[in-house]
């Protein structure tokens, strides 16, 4: 059984001029039904190009437009697909992704059927930290050993200080 993949776009550095789409790219297999998740700055969008506009970042044609900063495209038929940053220098950049969308077997669709326009979805809070693994931040410890140890080293610390104070006659 084959189930869709949500893929995080540059993964913890989301949809940014800084992150190296290619490598990001790299060595991923999208299938019809996964799902790109785009997050990015008010300083970027997503435009849907065809081939020959993502060659050379024109937006001009664009496909559709994404400015929301947290925007899932839907990959709902195989073939390729094509994605560029509305900042044509950020484009030249290499802020832009190429997609090739492999037919799944398991999900296969119709070659006719008309494809569902992707839809940004508000549903999905963009995160602060962009962290594509929301179970990794920490969370005390019921044993109290986080705030333990802090604590511990607040009374160390206080009773060198303390000793000083004694030692010295300040």
């Amino acid at each position: 059984t084959s189930h869709a993949a949500t893929y995080v776009v540059g993964d913890t550095s989301g949809w940014d001029i800084s992150t190296d789409i290619d490598s990001w790219a790299t060595n991923k297999t999208f299938n019809v039904g996964d799902v790109l998740l785009f997050q990015y700055s008010s300083s970027h969008s997503v435009s849907e190009v065809n081939k020959e506009s993502f060659e050379t970042c024109n937006t001009t044609n664009s496909l559709t437009t994404f400015s929301n900063g947290n925007t899932t495209v839907t990959l709902s038929n195989a073939g390729k697909r094509y994605f560029v940053c509305g900042n044509k220098l950020h484009c030249l950049g290499g802020m832009k992704l190429q997609v090739n969308v492999l037919e799944d077997d398991k999900n296969s669709v119709t070659a006719g059927a008309p494809e569902a326009q992707p839809q940004p979805q508000a549903t999905i809070p963009k995160p602060s930290s962009k962290t594509n693994n929301p179970s990794s931040t920490a969370t005390p410890s019921s044993d109290g050993f986080i705030n333990g140890g802090i604590g511990s080293l607040i009374i160390a610390f206080l009773f060198m200080v303390s000793t000083m104070f004694g030692l010295f006659q300040i």
